[in-house]
């Protein structure tokens, strides 16, 4: 009986024992299976990465590659800058026809008001692109006509770094010098349809010329910006290239920044050193002659405020500056014998434009001029100041139907000259194609 009962109990244990164990071994089989699963998908997964690294690679390098060795030109749409044309038309009319002369300045052949009745104004065809990761490019012709017949001119044609170090960047070409605040915008940016009389008067509206230009960004928070130029000084208030072609040279320096979230500024300083020879103003049939040194001094600033940050509905722009110019040399007024000249000339220049609703704008200006009297022996030439200080003040509304179309009415008192005049001007200013930003 004992037997039978030890017996039992054996075959009892043999029996559960197998039962007990196969789950554990079924546990730890999924286990291994799941560690092979994950293995594969993570190799997967990897192999997956690596190819689209490799893919993006490649098409980063197919960007900027030049065509190959072979010869075979890139793709035809490698080279795709962006292309746009600013049309700017106007309608005038004067009360006096008194002509451009501003007395005791000898300014440029480009610093008058222009004809009365149509004009197409100056239209400008641009294009810019980046060429590599390197360089960006930009090309500008400008195409004037103020009823008195057309005239091409190459306005800029320049390169530019994109990746030097130390936060620099160096320009070659053809471009706008960067002195004074609006001298490096083209005309169809600003707020009024001509420009205040420092910059008509002092830089014939506006100052190129062909060299380099080299600025530096300082890696602040609040901007700060340092640079110089060097110039052929070919352009008014140049001329005559001096110096085998290097004859003019500036620096400027700019800083600007946050005020909230509603309000930046910008102010800046610069300074133009030029050394001329046989400068040309005045009427072509008999122009005036200036050989000598002309520097040039410019402080100006912007302050530009939208409510939020959001200019949409309301924003406002003040702007203004302040001209000190000092030529010293030869001074031959309308192939009359040369005279010794060695006087100042000051300008000025304060404006105004808000956005009281969207599209909408408003402005005001005032700018004016004071020239030294250079004495008797100038009596007659354009540098006779008659004993007046130009002036003039402008008003204008403009509306935007877009960012591509602005039709603009201004009106001036115009006291340039003893004679007051009245201008009224009507202006169209719309871009065709893509144009790349403006600075601020």
């Amino acid at each position: 009986m004992i037997n039978n009962k030890i017996l039992l109990a054996a075959m009892s244990a043999c029996l559960v024992s197998p039962l007990n164990a196969a789950p554990q071994q079924d546990i730890e089989q999924l286990k291994k299976e799941l560690e092979t699963l994950q293995k594969s998908y993570q190799q997967q997964i990897s192999a997956l990465q690596e190819r689209i690294q490799a893919l993006e690679a490649q098409n980063a390098q197919a960007e900027v590659e030049p065509a190959a060795a072979s010869g075979q030109q890139s793709r035809p749409n490698a080279f795709n800058p962006a292309i746009s044309l600013i049309l700017n038309g106007r309608y005038q009319t004067f009360t006096e026809n008194r002509g451009d002369a501003i007395p005791g300045f000898s300014a440029g052949a480009e610093s008058g008001n222009g004809s009365e009745g149509f004009s197409l104004g100056e239209s400008e065809l641009n294009l810019q692109a980046s060429i590599d990761d390197w360089l960006y490019g930009n090309f500008t012709l400008s195409v004037a006509d103020d009823g008195a017949g057309a005239e091409v001119e190459l306005e800029e044609a320049w390169l530019q770094t994109q990746s030097l170090p130390h936060d620099l960047t160096l320009k070659a070409g053809r471009f706008l010098s960067a002195i004074g605040y609006m001298n490096e915008r083209h005309t169809h940016t600003d707020d009024f349809a001509d420009r205040p009389l420092p910059y008509r008067a002092m830089l014939n509206n506006v100052y190129k010329d062909d060299g380099l230009q080299l600025r530096w960004l300082a890696p602040t928070d609040t901007f700060i910006e340092v640079g110089g130029e060097w110039l052929r000084g070919a352009q008014y208030p140049a001329g005559g290239d001096a110096h085998s072609g290097t004859g003019s040279w500036s620096i400027f320096a700019h800083a600007g920044g946050d005020v909230g979230i509603s309000n930046s500024w910008l102010a800046g300083i610069s300074y133009l050193s030029i050394d001329t020879r046989d400068r040309e103003s005045g009427a072509e049939d008999a122009p005036d002659i200036f050989t000598g040194s002309s520097n040039l001094l410019i402080a100006d600033m912007v302050w530009k405020w939208a409510p939020g940050g959001n200019g949409y509905r309301h924003n406002a722009v003040l702007q203004g500056g302040l001209f000190w110019r000092q030529e010293n040399g030869d001074f031959s007024p309308g192939g009359q014998p040369e005279q010794k000249y060695d006087e100042n000339q000051f300008g000025w220049y304060a404006q105004a434009a808000y956005q009281f609703m969207p599209g909408w704008r408003i402005g005001i200006r005032g700018s004016g001029l004071q020239a030294d009297n250079p004495g008797a022996a100038f009596a007659g030439t354009s540098l006779d100041p008659l004993g007046h200080d130009p002036w003039e003040a402008s008003l204008m509304i403009d509306w935007r139907h877009s960012e591509f179309s602005l039709l603009r009415l201004q009106y001036t008192h115009d006291e340039s000259q003893p004679l007051s005049d009245d201008r009224f001007i009507l202006q169209y200013i719309v871009a065709l194609g893509a144009h790349g930003a403006h600075q601020f």
